[in-house]
């Protein structure tokens, strides 16, 4: 489940955090692509007061990141030509996160055209993957591999229209092994069912869940399903 700190209503927090657990989230991810009213230090403390699910940041920048969190992806923008969000801004983080205990999991990052323009794309000046060229995430998500990446996010961006596709998950999947993530768009039963069916391991929801956090009920459902394969 991804928390933007700018979102949350810390009202509705503890009871989002119980469904969480009876859902068996299996991570908080915290963060957004900008921050600007939000807390990101609160956040992260009120949802550890609510629960013992690791929660790992997810930054949009080198100002979201915290040593109160159990983890961080270390995200390289892979799908950009834009040299900051592919290794200025880890630079940056590096000498800070050294300092901290916070686990740290590379992730090759690669935005999808998700149907519309995301905060993600706009922020980081890149232009995501055609959404009808698989090929193109897969070898990008190789080349990740060989880098020595542990985990592939695609991201279709917060609000996306539409998900990630599945023919593209499956390429990936056909072309690597790791870790295997798919945000944006997530927003139905049926949408996560065939992301999880292409080949994804862990399905992130956000926009979903501030609608109805009910949500993430269901969605553990067809997790235990998918687990118990």
């Amino acid at each position: 489940m991804l928390i933007d700190p700018d979102k949350v209503d810390y009202s509705l927090l503890g009871a989002t955090m119980q469904k969480a657990n009876q859902a068996h989230v299996d991570l908080i991810l915290v963060g957004g692509s900008l921050l600007t009213d939000g807390d990101l230090n609160r956040t992260i403390k009120e949802v550890k007061s609510c629960s013992t699910i690791p929660v790992i940041l997810f930054p949009g920048s080198t100002s979201q990141i915290s040593a109160k969190a159990d983890g961080i992806l270390f995200l390289s923008l892979l799908s950009s030509r834009n040299a900051e969000m592919i290794i200025g801004q880890q630079v940056a983080a590096a000498p800070y996160l050294r300092k901290t205990n916070l686990e740290i999991i590379s992730t090759a990052y690669l935005l999808i055209d998700s149907g519309k323009q995301t905060t993600a794309s706009y922020m980081s000046n890149s232009n995501p993957i055609p959404a009808n060229k698989p090929e193109i995430a897969a070898s990008t998500a190789l080349a990740g591999t060989y880098l020595g990446m542990d985990t592939i996010y695609l991201d279709g961006g917060s609000g996306a229209q539409n998900p990630v596709p599945s023919e593209m998950i499956s390429k990936v999947k056909e072309y690597t092994n790791q870790l295997l993530f798919i945000g944006g768009g997530v927003n139905s039963i049926e949408k996560a069912e065939n992301a999880f069916n292409a080949g994804a391991d862990i399905v992130v929801v956000g926009n979903a869940v501030e609608n109805d956090s009910s949500f993430l009920i269901e969605l553990g459902i067809v997790k235990n399903r998918f687990n118990s394969k």
